[in-house]
């Protein structure tokens, strides 16, 4: 008895091995700042952060690991850049919201990017919004912040695309342009190596 005992003790505790949970996800928020920046002819840039989401509670964007209005925020402060000498240009969210439909999740972001003159006087503007639906339905709780974090990133993507075409196409006469800033590189001189 105490042989066959000892010969099961190791068919026991296989069968008792606790596997270890996965490890938590890693929400990475992005950053825009290996982009080229868009200069705008401004002394200072304004970041508004005054939307806030709608009071009837659908507004699922908040439980975001990455909540759009801090991508959003960033991606502003990333992408641009004040480089003139008077005026100011205000970044804008106008909307950030992520809602649960029947068929899934759906999210709008838009932003406006307004230029004030010296006499606070609006002098031009540019728009974007971008539009996006993740049509497979979160199954649960755990699903959710995986699929929250999902639908902003690939938002993001597309806004950050739109929002340099907006601005290029909205705001030329107001971005700098930075190629004739740059240096022109010194051609490289041949020197001959002395034998070794």
């Amino acid at each position: 008895m105490r042989r066959r005992l000892v010969l099961l003790l190791p068919l026991l505790a296989a069968g008792c091995v606790v596997e270890a949970p996965p490890p938590p996800p890693n929400y990475v928020p992005p950053s825009y700042a290996y982009l080229t920046p868009l200069r705008l002819r401004v002394a200072s840039i304004e970041i508004g952060d005054d939307w806030q989401p709608s009071a009837g509670g659908a507004d699922l964007s908040p439980m975001s690991p990455l909540p759009p209005v801090d991508a959003l925020r960033r991606m502003a402060q990333d992408r641009l850049v004040a480089a003139g000498n008077s005026g100011r240009a205000v970044f804008t969210i106008e909307d950030a919201a992520i809602v649960q439909t029947y068929a899934g999740l759906s999210g709008h972001f838009e932003v406006r990017l307004d230029i004030y003159t010296s006499g606070e006087t609006r002098a031009a503007y540019a728009e974007a919004s971008v539009a996006r639906t993740l049509t497979e339905p979160p199954g649960g709780a755990e699903a959710l912040q995986p699929a929250l974090y999902s639908l902003t990133r690939q938002m993001m993507d597309d806004m950050n695309v739109e929002l340099e075409y907006q601005v290029r196409h909205s705001l030329a006469d107001w971005l700098e342009n930075s190629s004739a800033a740059s240096p022109v590189p010194v051609p490289v001189q041949q020197q001959p190596l002395p034998p070794p």
